[in-house]
């Protein structure tokens, strides 16, 4: 399935990192929401697309977006103001 945001939206995959306090891993449900992702598509709006391209990885707000599953896999729709930074 192919997900194409409209407007001022990006689609991001979040990339979950494993958490461990020395051997002992944390479980999913004591785990915070990750903050970081890789974006899969970016929206219509011509002056995001200036700023945010496919693969860039950004950093968005911890309760950011709609999550959906695509192919399995959980992904987020997240308006442009809840982006907060490209890392580079």
């Amino acid at each position: 399935m192919k997900v194409q945001p409209l407007d001022e939206r990006v689609l991001i995959k979040p990339i979950e990192q494993e958490e461990k306090v020395g051997s002992i891993v944390i479980p999913d449900t004591a785990k915070e929401k990750p903050m970081t992702g890789e974006v899969i598509a970016v929206g219509t709006d011509e002056e995001l697309k200036k700023l945010i391209k496919k693969g860039d990885k950004v950093l968005f707000a911890k309760y950011a977006g709609e999550e959906i599953k695509i192919n399995g896999e959980k992904h987020l729709i997240v308006p442009r103001d809840q982006i907060l930074a490209k890392i580079t």
